[in-house]
């Protein structure tokens, strides 16, 4: 049976009274006795940091032991970082240092005792063992097993958007090619193709037509190892927007509405967004507060739950579409409680572990004074000939955020957060692939040769702005010869390209513009939206200077709950 010893931080010269353990195989065994009327509740951490899963749930984890701290609970934290904030000496009452598989995890319970396990705060990692565990007989706080797995199974949460009358695109499930084949020719295209209980959108695309189908689905089965194959029907030009909630039970908060800057199709951890929503009509966004609630309360979500939405216009009507639901602690959390000044986390762990939002005097929904854009930090100026190029796949590495009165401001101090230096004067770059993307592009165009930028544009593009009265250089593609543009990238002639892809991939010319972008450090526009936000940012920026308020002045009464 294993056992478990105490980390020696005095190298033995004094006796330590240290917090932390990890696991040995001996007769001795330090962990400390549980008190007679104690209650312990061990929180399942997100294991090592990576693309996909990272320090957001470990945010979540730290305010599950404050919040425990708060109740008079010892909090047991079972994590395998040594370079998180979670396991700091000081963060929980225990902690263990031991792998997050069902195995270490038993082997703890069985000597902590704990009286409640919380599975929701560190990612997929834990969520994949809740079943074993619940299996083996350790209490699962919070949402249930099967409402965490009523959620993730296609057909039983189709029924339940169906009983609430919600829309959601059309979808299949795979668990053969053969299968998959005729799942997408119900579907039709473009579909999305994904694995399933995977992290961060690995190996998930948007196919376009059957021979990208086929490439990409035999990834797609490669990862899924096992599991089922997951195909949607990709929604072409509409609005994505993340809610965070919390639900008790009977009560549901929505904690934030957050509307992505890049369109759907942009996994949701790599897309900036905006609380509250920039764009959207008051009347959508309570339509999308209601659809959110409705599904809180069926589903029986007592904590945290984060909802994925799509709103697109058809036949001049905006359409609201359930993406998809996940009852557990999104990335977006440490945002949402910074824009809003709810300490979301701990407000959750609360009701997970029996107190009702009323009796914690959480009754009404978090109004943001201000406008909070979240912004990802990529890492591709580490990996030189890489297509920056933005989808369905987590890409980033990091979160920035930028708060201001106004969303283009807010936007502006994102970027320079970001590390992206937004250009006063120079030549700006003009590539767009799509015809219709071409026509919205020109008044992006207009509006920044009204603040004195000079436009160069491949042939195409240059074409479509001539015609609009809009002065533009044309510059030669790069299979043209020279000079191209990255003739202009090396000879510092460029400040900032818009490059809406056609296609990526580093051997593409596109991939190599945008990868030449990187290396000489010129800020790259790859979606409409993001380059209408930037020329909102820039006009701003001409107009109001930029200012700074510390969040301990915006929320003094919550700044040590929510930082």
């Amino acid at each position: 049976m294993a056992t478990y010893k105490a980390v020696d931080t005095c190298a033995a010269e004094f006796e330590a009274a240290t917090p932390y353990f990890y696991s040995t195989w001996e007769s001795e065994d330090e962990v400390p006795p549980k008190a007679a009327g104690t209650k312990r509740v061990m929180i399942l951490g997100g294991g090592p940091n990576r693309i996909g899963q990272g320090i957001e749930f470990d945010y979540c984890c730290c305010h599950a032991s404050f919040a425990l701290r708060e109740m008079g609970i010892e909090s047991v934290m079972v994590n395998s970082n040594p370079e998180t904030v979670s396991t700091d000496y000081d963060t929980s009452d225990l902690l263990f240092f031991e792998p997050l598989t069902c195995e270490d995890v038993l082997n703890i319970a069985d000597r902590v005792q704990p009286d409640g396990v919380i599975v929701q705060l560190g990612g997929q990692t834990p969520l994949n063992l809740a079943r074993a565990l619940a299996s083996a007989g350790l209490p699962i706080i919070g949402t249930s097993v099967d409402t965490i797995e009523m959620a993730e199974d296609r057909e039983k949460f189709r029924d339940l958007l169906d009983r609430l009358g919600l829309k959601q695109p059309a979808s299949g499930i795979a668990k053969t090619l053969e299968q998959a084949r005729r799942e997408v020719a119900r579907i039709g295209y473009p579909s999305l193709v994904r694995p399933s209980f995977v992290l961060g959108g690995r190996a998930m695309e948007i196919c376009y037509d059957q021979t990208q189908f086929e490439r990409y689905v035999a990834e797609a089965f490669a990862v899924a190892q096992g599991q089922p194959v997951l195909i949607d029907r990709f929604l072409e030009d509409a609005i994505e927007c993340d809610v965070d909630c919390i639900c008790d039970g009977e009560q549901v908060i929505i904690a934030g509405v957050m509307e992505h800057i890049e369109e759907a199709g942009v996994h949701s951890g790599d897309s900036a967004c905006a609380i509250p929503p920039h764009s959207l009509a008051p009347e959508i966004i309570e339509r999308i507060k209601v659809a959110a609630a409705s599904m809180a309360k069926s589903l029986g979500v007592i904590g945290l739950m984060n909802v994925q939405f799509a709103v697109k216009k058809e036949d001049g009507e905006p359409q609201i579409y359930v993406i998809e639901a996940n009852p557990r602690a999104s990335r977006t959390v440490p945002f949402v409680a910074k824009a809003t000044g709810l300490p979301v986390a701990k407000v959750a762990v609360k009701a997970m572990a029996g107190l009702t939002l009323a009796e914690q005097g959480v009754t009404s929904d978090p109004k943001p004074a201000h406008v909070s854009v979240k912004e990802s930090v990529f890492p591709f100026v580490k990996f030189a000939g890489v297509d920056i190029v933005l989808g369905p796949e987590m890409r980033s590495t990091g979160e920035v955020m930028g708060v201001a009165d106004s969303f283009s401001l807010a936007f502006a101090k994102g970027q320079l957060a970001a590390g992206t230096t937004l250009p006063e004067t120079g030549r700006i770059f003009i590539s767009v692939a799509r015809e219709q993307a071409k026509e919205a592009m020109v008044d992006v165009a207009r509006r920044l040769i009204a603040l004195g930028f000079e436009i160069i544009a491949t042939s195409g593009t240059a074409r479509t702005l001539s015609a609009a009265g809009i002065p533009v250089e044309v510059v030669r593609k790069l299979q043209e010869g020279h000079p191209n543009l990255i003739d202009f990238l090396i000879d510092g002639r460029v400040q900032l390209i818009m490059n809406t892809p056609r296609g990526k991939g580093a051997r593409t010319d596109e991939g190599r513009i945008r990868a030449a972008s990187v290396m000489h450090g010129v800020p790259c526009i790859t979606t409409l939206p993001a380059a209408e936000a930037v020329v909102r940012a820039m006009e701003a920026q001409r107009e109001t200077p930029l200012s700074v308020q510390a969040i301990q002045d915006r929320f003094p009464a919550a700044a040590t709950a929510i930082s």
